[in-house]
């Protein structure tokens, strides 16, 4: 098949935002105002990690007890039989409350381990556990498998103190199966849903990280990013997602799409809380060669970048060319462009990467490769019987059982990788050269160098579209790409709402620049105060409104650029 545009857009799984509905199907859905579930009042609503280990010092609750709060707000909030049906927690680790007395009896006798201590945390389904817990990437294919020992990042939040509350929905191998997929769903847990509208799709395969956060259902969690996966469903859940740069954490025993661009990141409801998160995991780990280059580079604790100041004196460029998919979110980016300039910024507008547009080809072509080197490594380390053993064996596991495993999409994106190759082969290895030029010294790089710039920012994506198991995801636009492709961090800010949806701003740069990021996105967050909690309302409110400013309107289209003409590749939530 040739690797179009608009092919790679499909292939990969979750993208921006739904288009702008017309205004007369907005005025017409308006005469029936969605109505909120009737939900019990929690008191841990939009609590922070400081809040919680305030709470624990003063003695207001135990580790124990703010665990069981969680547990019970999910049984109310996600449990299907409950009052919304929000179904992000694919499974509840049943030593959760064991753990969180143990944390608790440390405190007694003077051991706070540090930020985390006693704080409930939750990871996707494809970071091992050795705990009794299953990681399948939520395939029924390895609903037996239980991992013999934690993944990197969940043996750091372990020592760190946290307490692993449960494991997280997604969308199934990571949004890598097919063409046509529903972000959220997997045969092991069906299909998450959006806490801000329930018909909506929660986006990118960490979905129910997302979801799970947004809901107030456990204080943060952890989700994965190939392209997308941390920061779009952060933008769709109202969240704050660090997809950092690769190799400042370990990637061991998590299941794999792409070596050359797979990492793992924080979600939470506020950059502090993701700065906390990102401490206690950033290190070098033998088993992933990757994070040598992290060496001199880590810091201890990220939280000491949280500067409600920084965006005086900075240099931010404005990425124009992710603009222009949806008038309601570029008019929030003026806005948000304004208040950083009355914060004291400089911005250079525009400042677009120069190679935008110019990689998907060759992004995809690598994933295809490594995906099937990557996957075939970590299934042939499962003990024989437990699990399919490659990809090859996988594909017939799938057309065995896809009554449960394919009711809705197939699995076409496998059957293309199973096709490839070595790694050593000429398309591989060309591809992935250029995939690393073009998005470092000829990208982001190049770009940061000319402007001299402390940053660039650009729509993480737009409002979160209707969840369709028929025809798949839908996209319109957004950022990720050109990040997640160098390997580069990406910070994603909730920016405002879209007709009662959530959308962001990104914040990216160079290679290890996450303390940069951390001060902009702190300074940005605490200047707009954009998050606003989930109301669980069945569906989007689409109540009539002005369109926006003429002046932000017309901002959009600066000299040289199409004024409508989003790159529909930048962004894909693998």
């Amino acid at each position: 098949m040739p690797l179009d545009r608009r092919r790679f857009l499909t292939v990969t799984a979750a993208g921006a935002a739904a288009a702008l509905a017309p205004a007369d199907a907005a005025r017409s859905d308006a005469a029936a105002a969605p109505a909120a579930p009737s939900i019990r009042s929690f008191d841990l609503e939009e609590a922070s990690i400081a809040d919680l280990q305030a709470g624990m010092d003063e003695g207001r609750w135990t580790a124990r007890e703010i665990a069981a709060m969680y547990l019970a707000r999910i049984r109310e909030v996600d449990d299907p039989r409950g009052s919304v049906g929000l179904n992000s927690i694919l499974e509840i680790n049943p030593e959760a409350l064991a753990i969180a007395g143990e944390r608790d009896r440390e405190r007694k006798e003077g051991r706070v381990r540090g930020p985390l201590h006693g704080i409930p945390i939750v990871v996707k389904d494809n970071f091992d556990t050795a705990d009794g817990m299953r990681t399948a990437a939520g395939s029924l294919a390895l609903a037996r498998w239980t991992p013999p020992r934690d993944s990197f990042v969940v043996e750091r939040l372990r020592a760190a103190g946290a307490v692993l509350l449960g494991k997280t929905n997604l969308s199934e191998w990571a949004n890598f199966r097919s063409t046509k997929s529903s972000s959220g769903w997997s045969g092991r847990g069906g299909q998450t849903r959006n806490p801000y509208a329930l018909d909506r799709n929660p986006c990118g395969s960490s979905s129910g990280s997302g979801a799970a956060v947004s809901a107030n259902l456990v204080a943060a969690g952890f989700g994965t990013e190939t392209d997308g996966s941390v920061v779009c469903p952060s933008t769709a859940n109202g969240l704050v997602g660090i997809k950092p740069t690769l190799g400042l954490l370990s990637r061991a025993g998590i299941v794999p799409i792409a070596h050359s661009q797979d990492t793992a990141g924080p979600m939470a409801r506020s950059v502090a809380d993701a700065a906390a998160l990102l401490s206690a995991v950033a290190g070098v780990d033998p088993r992933d060669p990757a994070t040598r280059a992290a060496a001199g580079k880590l810091h201890a604790d990220y939280a000491k970048f949280l500067e409600p100041a920084a965006l005086k004196g900075a240099r931010i460029g404005v990425a124009r060319k992710s603009f222009g998919f949806h008038p309601r979110v570029d008019a929030l980016m003026e806005e948000a462009i304004d208040l950083m300039r009355r914060s004291g910024a400089t911005i250079v507008d525009p400042a677009d990467v120069p190679t935008h547009g110019q990689f998907s080809d060759s992004e995809y072509t690598v994933l295809l490769y490594e995906f099937k080197a990557d996957l075939n490594d970590y299934l042939g380390a499962i003990p024989e019987g437990l699990a399919p053993r490659t990809l090859g064996e996988l594909i017939r596991y799938n057309e065995q059982h896809a009554a449960a495993e394919m009711p809705y999409f197939g699995q076409e994106i496998f059957l293309m990788a199973e096709e490839k190759g070595s790694l050593t082969e000429k398309e591989y290895r060309e591809a992935l050269e250029k995939n690393l030029r073009l998005t470092r010294e000829e990208g982001i790089d190049a770009v940061l160098a000319k402007e001299k710039l402390d940053a660039i920012i650009a729509p993480t994506g737009g409002p979160a579209w209707t969840t369709d198991l028929v025809n798949g995801d839908h996209y319109t636009g957004g950022y990720s790409s050109a990040s997640a492709v160098s390997g580069y961090p990406h910070v994603t800010v909730p920016l405002g709402m879209v007709y009662g949806l959530p959308v962001g701003i990104s914040f990216f740069a160079g290679a290890w620049s996450e303390p940069a990021l951390i001060r902009l996105a702190y300074a940005f967050e605490r200047a707009s105060e954009a998050r606003e909690a989930p109301r669980f309302l069945a569906k989007a409110e689409l109540t009539p409104s002005a369109p926006p400013a003429a002046r932000a309107v017309a901002a959009l289209t600066p000299a040289g650029t199409t004024g409508s003409g989003h790159d529909l590749r930048e962004h894909c939530g693998l």
